[in-house]
């Protein structure tokens, strides 16, 4: 499976002579390796370059640590084939003589970067994010104007299977935030909370439940978008709490109550998260933090006056949760020291590990998978 992510048009150059219209998809072999080709007989120089995660992370994003150089044959198709890649969603670009263009062959993803390409090595006997013979709730559109901004914003709202039968029925809600780079689509183009939703619900596993996937920037005319930021940008958080909650309580089948929302998000979205969440527990009762990079002691102790008094929050905050992938070696060692630097405050954190995945899709679907399957237990 091709993937790519960011609304950016690709780079426009005289490399586009290069290519001819023959399209070479990538091949994953059975056991994770992945033939990529391309036929530009004019180019002098061509790569596949990984999509490098967080530098605390060695650039490691599953497929790779570096560039790929591949390699021309006579006919001028340049093949290179990797490695065995670890399972998961690994973005890459093309480079064709130093330029970043995207794989034409390959659908491409919305975001505020430059868009990425990407390859799917499957993980077997591993199916919760697959379509099923099971309901399937949608995922809506929904457009709201901020004042905040003065511009109008997209969020996918996910309802569950049985939202439009039962419309006397509430929900509670789960806000989730994507990584820097991507946007509101990410989470079902790339992450496929969608199925992992209506899997999880058919089988049991997680209450029936509306998933706000909201875009994570909030830019003004005075305050550009920022990737990452810590602390986030105030204007991110007026949004969630002044403009999106609101929205979403008024507009969808919720449950409006702290008791019954939780926040969660990837990377950048694992920053808002514990912002935002930290600072307006009126407002949230579970926080799910995943892939968080290291945060240092001043960072931590911005956090402190909400710590203090452990016996309260660990009342209020009924899940703290906090994962990474063990491949991801920076962010998982520093989630690791976090929630013992959080166990020696008396806070009571969950921490989940996943062997082998890196800083990519395939950890934050796992990461929605467990966290989903522990809100809103009575």
């Amino acid at each position: 499976m091709c993937t790519t992510m960011d609304g950016s048009k690709p780079a426009t150059s005289s490399v586009q002579a290069h290519f001819r219209d023959e399209k070479y998809p990538p091949v994953v072999h059975p056991d994770g390796r992945v033939t990529f080709r391309l036929k530009a007989p004019m180019a002098q120089k061509v790569q596949i370059e990984p999509v490098n995660g967080q530098p605390e992370n060695n650039g490691y994003n599953g497929l790779g640590s570096a560039p790929y150089d591949m390699v021309k044959d006579e006919n001028g198709i340049w093949t290179v084939t990797t490695p065995p890649a670890v399972p998961g969603l690994h973005s890459y670009w093309l480079v064709v003589d130093g330029v970043r263009v995207n794989d034409t062959c390959c659908k491409t993803y919305g975001s505020t970067k430059m868009q990425t390409c990407g390859v799917e090595i499957p993980e077997p006997g591993v199916d919760f994010y697959h379509i099923k013979h099971v309901p399937h709730g949608q995922v809506r559109m929904q457009w709201y104007y901020s004042r905040v901004t003065n511009a109008w914003r997209r969020a996918y709202i996910y309802v569950p299977p049985d939202y439009d039968t039962h419309p006397e029925k509430r929900y509670p809600v789960l806000i989730l935030r994507h990584g820097g780079g991507e946007d509101e689509t990410s989470w079902v183009e790339q992450g496929r909370a969608n199925f992992i939703m209506d899997n999880l619900i058919a089988e049991g596993k997680a209450k029936p439940m509306i998933v706000v996937m909201d875009w994570g920037q909030a830019p003004t005319p005075t305050q550009p978008i920022h990737i990452p930021s810590t602390p986030p940008p105030p204007e991110i958080t007026e949004v969630t709490i002044k403009e999106l909650i609101p929205m979403v309580d008024s507009t969808f089948h919720t449950i409006p109550d702290r008791e019954y929302r939780a926040m969660a998000g990837l990377s950048m979205g694992s920053v808002q998260t514990l912002y935002i969440g930290l600072n307006n527990l009126d407002y949230f009762s579970a926080l799910g933090v995943f892939s968080r990079r290291p945060m240092s002691d001043e960072e931590f102790g911005r956090f402190s006056h909400v710590f203090a008094d452990a016996e309260a929050f660990n009342k209020k905050v009924k899940l703290f949760w906090w994962g990474a992938g063990t491949a991801e070696e920076g962010i998982y060692n520093a989630a690791k020291a976090d929630v013992a630097k959080l166990a020696r405050l008396g806070i009571k954190a969950v921490f989940v590990e996943f062997p082998g995945t890196s800083h990519e899709w395939q950890t934050w679907r796992k990461s929605l998978y467990d966290f989903a399957s522990r809100l809103f237990w009575d």
